[in-house]
């Protein structure tokens, strides 16, 4: 049996709904740009309608894009991860989002807490590990709720931390801090773990280290990652 056709029932066709999710959540751009973007290309769409479709389908395409990537990655021993946290404030309120990169620069998930204990650490590598499977050596700063939460879970051996280590992990937050400032921060919990799931998701489908390639291998490269895009959730 196939599944149903998620955009059975909009006006709008899936091109267009596809190339505005895309254009917001890929580049730092606010809900007003997109709608001003896609008035210059002849379609005519209200700010509040990008919202919801990339409400709608932003979590589709981010978990198409994740069960296709967690399938490969799975296949080959997990080398090294990088782990960090970051500062996110929602109404003012400090709150923490805890972020796993691999040793090319692939976001492995993203989590939203409220604290930064042990509690909230062991939580994270949890779900982390059961996703994508156990890495030879995990990068850590210095805080110590990661040694106590890697003591539960018997990977304390496989700990690192030094100066300058984790620096792959620091470097990657640098796109999701783009698109917070573009976004004017964030107002519920919830919707910060909304966004950081399928901005992760988006970045690593479109991320070719253009700086590490060729011109012809990036172009190419970029050229299957919008062609893929464009196939997801095809009927």
């Amino acid at each position: 049996m196939t599944n149903p056709n998620p955009f059975r029932y909009f006006r709008t066709s899936r091109e267009i709904i596809q190339l505005a999710v895309m254009m917001y959540i890929r580049f730092p751009l606010s809900l007003r740009n997109v709608e001003d973007l896609l008035h210059e290309r002849g379609i005519d769409v209200s700010h509040e309608s990008v919202r919801f479709w990339w409400q709608r389908f932003g979590l589709l395409f981010a978990a198409e894009i994740r069960k296709k990537r967690v399938e490969r990655m799975r296949s080959w021993p997990q080398w090294r991860w990088h782990l960090d946290e970051m500062f996110v404030k929602i109404n003012g309120e400090r709150h923490y989002l805890w972020r796993a990169v691999d040793h090319e620069g692939e976001v492995l998930e993203s989590f939203v807490t409220k604290t930064r204990d042990k509690k909230a650490a062991l939580k994270f590598l949890k779900k982390t590990m059961r996703r994508h499977g156990r890495p030879h050596v995990l990068v850590t700063d210095q805080l110590r709720s990661y040694g106590a939460a890697m003591k539960d879970i018997g990977n304390a051996d496989k700990q690192e931390t030094g100066r300058w280590m984790n620096n792959r992990a620091e470097n990657s937050h640098l796109p999701f801090r783009r698109r917070e400032r573009a976004m004017l921060r964030f107002r519920r919990m919830r919707s910060l773990q909304m966004f950081a799931s399928v901005h992760a998701s988006v970045f690593n489908h479109f991320n070719s280290e253009r700086s590490l390639t060729s011109r012809a291998n990036f172009k190419m490269n970029r050229a299957a990652a919008l062609a893929e895009w464009r196939g997801l959730c095809a009927a």
